[in-house]
């Protein structure tokens, strides 16, 4: 059987930290509030599904289709679910200083989980934004662990202020936050696990602190030193750029200049559209993919002559 492209439509977190910027950038029609914090555009984890929005498998989950469907989606046999979250994050405040574990150590916990790695790639920056990746040279997990108690956690992190088209490439034991004035497009292992080290001494209306996982949290440190955008290489593709490759993804930066081929190599791929508007073949009968949407491309489907000239996009594929 062949799958189409599927589009899904977002589940929506509303955290104190966001805002409205999915509105604002990327034109959606939100309901009232300033707090829609991230966008999760791809996820098959438990009880948070992605559901298909159009063409035949519409009111499907991401989930129903791994399991019904999973050799046509990956291409070989699948996992047991699908294995990467993709996020639009809307950071109107900076977000606390956290560290989430490697795949042995989640393993350990009680459910069982995967290590979260991720990359970030910035969609839009305001002046004087920051992001915070990694520690200070010198500093260890000691150094870092008596700061977070005397409240200084900020003085050990490496940290630095980002342009729009930036990426970085956080692997699971790393330090980090996203700071204030960043619009953010996140891929990460499919993981809720996430320790927080530090929350810029902020209390909860109420006056209580919120809780920190300090002990767990650092002894999950596993990478030091600063971490930087990463340097995008070249590909054999003039529209592609390769900004992370790694064992549980590959992230490309895309610019078609016209139609652009993908697919037909029996991957899934999956693609977002940061700046203009994507078409796929006309026999899908579905409708243009706009800036702030994403569709997944099935292995079954084939290679796929996309008309997407002058977008820019993001392409995901799992190894």
């Amino acid at each position: 059987m062949m799958l189409p492209p599927l589009l899904f439509t977002p589940i929506y977190r509303r955290y104190i930290w966001g805002g409205r910027r999915f509105a604002s950038a990327f034109g959606r029609p939100l309901p009232a509030g300033d707090d829609y914090a991230e966008s999760w555009e791809l996820v098959d984890r438990g009880g948070d599904q992605s559901m298909v929005r159009a063409g035949p498998f519409a009111g499907r989950s991401l989930g129903e289709l791994v399991r019904d469907h999973g050799n046509e989606l990956f291409g070989r046999s699948p996992p047991p679910a699908f294995p990467l979250l993709f996020k639009f994050l809307d950071a109107n405040r900076v977000l606390s200083v956290q560290v989430h574990p490697d795949d042995p150590r989640a393993a350990r916990l009680d459910p069982p989980d995967r290590g979260k790695t991720e990359a970030w790639y910035v969609v839009a920056a305001e002046p004087g934004s920051r992001i915070y990746a990694g520690l200070r040279e010198g500093v260890d997990q000691a150094t870092l662990a008596a700061a977070i108690r005397a409240g200084t956690c900020e003085a050990v992190l490496h940290s630095f202020e980002p342009v729009a088209g930036d990426c970085v490439f956080i692997p699971a034991g790393t330090v980090h936050a996203i700071g204030a004035g960043l619009l953010v497009a996140e891929i990460q292992q499919s993981s809720d696990v996430t320790y927080r080290l530090f929350d810029w001494n902020r209390t909860s209306p109420d006056g209580t602190p919120r809780p920190l996982h300090v002990e767990a949290g650092v002894e999950a440190v596993t990478r030091l030193g600063p971490v930087g955008p990463v340097r995008p290489e070249a590909t054999a593709d003039p529209a592609v750029n390769r900004l992370v490759a790694c064992e549980y993804f590959a992230l490309d930066e895309v610019r078609p200049a016209s139609a652009w081929c993908c697919g037909g190599d029996d991957r899934c791929h999956f693609l977002a559209v940061l700046e203009g508007e994507l078409q796929l073949p006309e026999r899908w009968g579905l409708p243009a993919v706009n800036a702030g949407e994403c569709v997944l491309l099935p292995a079954s489907a084939g290679p796929q002559e996309i008309v997407a000239g002058g977008a820019k996009l993001l392409h995901v594929t799992v190894p």
